[in-house]
């Protein structure tokens, strides 16, 4: 394949709903971005971190069932829904998170995904970033065949409609796009703004605590600017089975260590297991407290990056 992955164009966090034609407003679909490069007839997927993911999703991968054209960049985001038929990334990390092939075509049943397509960035042996974004939209619609696992992410002018529709679905949240927006590879830009339902957050590990012999809660950091382990709160709650748990504990529990991972000790430290900060979780929260705290967190899924990335200075 001659074609080499690349960073994709990231939204720019708003508070407010630009409206009017100039924008449309599409789901913020909560799972993992995926990017699918087709050349010369092989096929390759990358997340936004350039990670290769061809195994983990191999309902995408035979593109001439769904895709016209055998040279291609598209860029989606691959969900799974849950049992109330909404996103579950805590679903969806559990296809993302294996690592053997014979897992993989097992989770095919019982993990079904699908391919939110919402761009596209190369067609035909051109790059068409410098496109608008309603040419693009235009290409996308010619050669795309949506199927059971493979669909468009639908446009709409009501921005503000769509977010009102997103809050009583409780989902993420929406994307908003100018019509003539470029794609800038890499970058994030204005044209290009993500307005959340709630706030999430990528935390560290620092420690559990036990109720009959199984984890019951977590205690969370992000690291300072001088690269300590900051305590930012703990949660008990969230889209997590009673296996989910047990599987936690089973984790957690090979990398206890004897030594405080935070930079001090914790309000809640009472009965706590300190762990040694290598796994990471997506963590939903109402807002920040006065003292440095999330508020009402609660655990979306577990996402493998490296600790040192989830930084207080992000927020």
């Amino acid at each position: 394949m001659n074609l080499e992955p690349i960073l994709p164009m990231e939204p720019v966090a708003s508070t407010s709903i630009p409206n009017g034609e100039d924008w449309i407003a599409q789901v913020k679909w909560d799972g993992v971005r995926v990017l699918t490069y087709a050349d010369d007839g092989e096929v390759r997927l990358y997340n936004r971190k350039k990670n290769e993911r061809t195994m983990h999703y191999p309902e995408i991968t035979n593109i001439s069932e769904y895709c016209s054209s055998r040279s291609v960049i598209l860029d989606g985001e691959v969900i799974s829904l849950g049992k109330n038929g909404k996103p579950s990334f805590q679903r969806v990390m559990r296809r993302d998170g294996l690592r053997n092939i014979d897992r993989v075509r097992i989770a095919i049943e019982s993990v079904p995904i699908i391919y939110m397509i919402f761009d596209i960035i190369y067609l035909d042996g051109v790059w068409i970033h410098d496109k608008s974004l309603h040419e693009r939209n235009q290409l996308l619609s010619s050669i795309i065949t949506p199927n059971e696992h493979i669909q468009l992410v639908p446009s709409v002018y009501q921005t503000q409609g769509l977010f009102n529709a997103v809050q009583d679905q409780e989902m993420e949240g929406i994307v908003l796009k100018r019509v003539d927006s470029l794609y800038t590879i890499g970058k994030k830009r204005e044209d290009w703004l993500k307005l959340k339902n709630f706030q999430d957050v990528i935390a560290v590990i620092g420690g559990f605590t036990l109720r009959h012999n199984t984890v019951n809660s977590i205690l969370l950091g992000l690291y300072d600017s001088m690269g300590r382990l900051q305590y930012v709160g703990h949660t008990g709650t969230g889209k997590m089975t009673v296996s989910d748990w047990k599987e936690l504990t089973k984790e957690l529990k090979e990398i206890v260590t004897e030594h405080l991972p935070f930079n001090k000790i914790p309000q809640r430290h009472k009965d706590a297991v300190w762990v040694q900060p290598k796994k990471t979780v997506k963590i939903k929260f109402a807002e920040w407290t006065e003292g440095g705290a999330l508020r009402q967190p609660s655990i979306e899924g577990f996402i493998e990056i490296p600790p040192q990335e989830c930084l207080l200075e992000r927020i």
